[in-house]
């Protein structure tokens, strides 16, 4: 059994940073819509079907509005804001496309929330937000076989349809999509895949800009999953990320689209974290905060985890995160343990890289707090 399908306009994710590349466009108030956004209900008759799935709706994408604009290492103080009602804030709602049966109704809706209302909020409660937009990008969704050869069949289809469907205009990270071109090639796929230099100039030539990250999809039907890697520059740098996605019940599609939502994340938190201010570390006790030594800033937090196997996989991938170094276990136990290590940047970037690879780097009451972010 495939778990219940999440809202994945809640999956608003980070990954790695590398350096910063060029210059961003001003605010705006175009971030404070949410767009594209789906919603679906039943109810005894249409009308109300369409006033449940408007209510649902505004509700869910305001969510989504507070997670696209706060820093993921802020996340934790949302829940001050948990009582809001959207309607409070709702500017408009557009219609992209509608259906409805006698007691159903599905659509794809823009809606619009008064921006200075959303900014006096989050200042009132002191949560650090981001409104800039990185520059526009072009993102190539491609579908690898395994002898290494492009897909154009279904899959491609559906990969397309996956990152189509996102809000590529109101993102902290805009994208325009484009088909694979001719010069785009299985050689070129190998260098992105493997990460290996080159592929960015290839590139780049054939799309007229240095902007551009191919979006690799590389269906597993044997183990079960779908391998996904990001390649390419974005509005912050060069990009290079893999992950790997479960496929229930033999439906590739719906992890597809779980997989574009988190590459969208990973574009915006990547933006995010260059923009965002450092982790309060001066709120913490001096043994956990970052200090600034050797080749790397010291780092010190607590994992939490609900299993000795999910503390297995959360060490692992700390110990396979290039530039972590000197990582000390100082305590513990069944269901947590106390940790130092060292990363360049520190605690900030040390979030970002971190949650491309599924964990989560959080303030905590006391400290900063290391868990599964999924």
């Amino acid at each position: 059994m495939r778990p219940v399908r999440p809202n994945f306009f809640h999956a608003i994710l980070a990954a790695a940073v590398f350096g910063p590349v060029g210059p961003a466009l001003a605010a705006n108030d175009d971030v404070f819509t949410v767009g594209n956004y789906p919603v679906d209900a039943q109810a005894a008759n249409a009308v109300d079907a369409k006033k449940q799935a408007l209510a649902d709706g505004q509700q869910s994408a305001f969510r989504s509005l507070l997670k696209r604009l706060v820093p993921v290492t802020d996340y934790d103080r949302l829940k001050r804001l948990s009582a809001l009602k959207a309607s409070g804030f709702l500017e408009g709602v557009s219609v992209r496309s509608e259906r409805n049966s006698s007691t159903r109704y599905i659509a794809s809706l823009d809606f619009s929330f008064r921006a200075d209302s959303v900014r006096s909020v989050l200042q009132q409660e002191g949560i650090p937000f981001i409104e800039d937009q990185a520059r526009e990008i072009v993102v190539v969704p491609v579908v690898r076989n395994p002898d290494g050869s492009i897909e154009a069949g279904a899959a491609s289809r559906a990969w397309n349809s996956a990152w189509k469907s996102l809000d590529q205009e109101h993102t902290l990270a805009p994208f325009s999509l484009q088909a694979v071109k001719g010069a785009i090639n299985a050689d070129t796929l190998k260098q992105a895949a493997e990460g290996g230099g080159g592929a960015e100039r290839t590139l780049a030539a054939e799309y007229g800009s240095p902007y551009v990250v191919l979006a690799i999809a590389e269906p597993d039907p044997a183990a079960k999953r779908l391998n996904v890697t990001l390649y390419g520059i974005d509005g912050v740098g060069g990009l290079s990320l893999k992950r790997s996605y479960r496929v229930y019940d033999g439906d590739t599609a719906y992890s597809m689209e779980l997989a574009a939502v988190v590459g969208l994340g990973v574009l915006e938190g990547r933006w995010k974290a260059q923009k965002a201010p450092p982790l309060a570390a001066s709120s913490y006790s001096p043994a956990y905060s970052s200090a600034n030594s050797g080749g790397g800033t010291a780092v010190a937090m607590r994992a939490q985890y609900q299993s000795l196997a999910e503390w297995s996989e959360m060490r692992r991938q700390l110990l396979d995160l290039p530039g972590v170094e000197d990582v000390r276990i100082e305590t513990e136990s069944a269901r947590g343990a106390d940790l130092t290590l060292r990363y360049p940047g520190g605690a900030r970037e040390l979030a970002s890289a971190l949650y491309g690879r599924g964990l989560a780097l959080e303030n905590g009451t006391d400290r900063l707090i290391l868990r599964s972010a999924n």
